[in-house]
């Protein structure tokens, strides 16, 4: 039976936890609706609405009949353009576009985000650093990205970045050699992703701008020594 202390939970948040702790991999069929309920002490409606959410993320996809997957970024039998355009381009044409993007969407959030805006990028921010994969914390380093476009209050810039993150999912990236299990605490993306966010909480355009780009180029260069 659902927890009604639960209710207030944010739902979206309690699946990816229990998602990135199950450590499931991609295309594995996750339980079904019923026994997740009672699992994560969520109402139906609350649970549907987070898988809403994560499979427009990318972390999940759901076949109708079949149940609900967790996703390698590329939905099976997809001919989306997105994917055409993705399997086309080589990871560091990616970050180039990133790079030409992501910067002016943060200088439009520091302009426009809201309380709620700001408090999601917090949220984000503490579970990245709590994540205990790498997974884990991949899935919350899209959360705050997406969160910084929410924050443009666009829906154009915000469904350009969400065409930009389909791309990037269907991009061949190749086997990305990691150390540890999950991120040490002095990962560079920790203090970077705390800039971006100061930088926007303060309401400086330029310097959300700056931070971001400086971010990506961060990323570029330790993916292919170069920015």
């Amino acid at each position: 039976m659902t927890d009604p202390s639960a209710i207030n939970v944010d739902p979206v948040a309690r699946v990816r936890t229990y998602i990135a702790e199950g450590g499931f991999d991609s295309g594995v069929k996750l339980p079904p609706e019923r026994l997740l309920i009672d699992t994560l002490g969520l109402t139906r409606a609350a649970l549907r609405k987070a898988f809403d959410v994560l499979e427009r993320d990318g972390v999940i996809w759901r076949h109708v009949g079949k149940g609900t997957f967790i996703s390698d970024g590329v939905p099976p039998q997809s001919d989306d353009a997105s994917v055409r355009l993705g399997r086309q381009l080589t990871p560091f044409r990616m970050m180039r576009a990133r790079m030409a993007i992501e910067p002016a969407i943060a200088r439009e959030a520091a302009i426009n985000a809201t309380g709620e805006s700001l408090l999601r990028m917090t949220q984000a921010l503490s579970r990245s650093r709590a994540a205990s994969t790498w997974q884990a914390y991949e899935v919350e380093d899209d959360v705050f990205h997406r969160t910084v476009a929410e924050a443009s209050d666009n829906l154009l810039l915000l469904s350009l970045f969400d065409q930009l993150n389909e791309v990037r999912r269907a991009v061949a990236w190749g086997n990305v050699e990691r150390r540890t299990v999950h991120p040490s605490p002095d990962h560079t993306s920790f203090e970077q992703h705390d800039a971006i966010a100061a930088a926007i909480s303060s309401r400086d355009p330029q310097r959300a701008y700056d931070e971001m780009r400086a971010h990506l180029r961060s990323v570029s260069a330790r993916l292919f020594g170069e920015a």
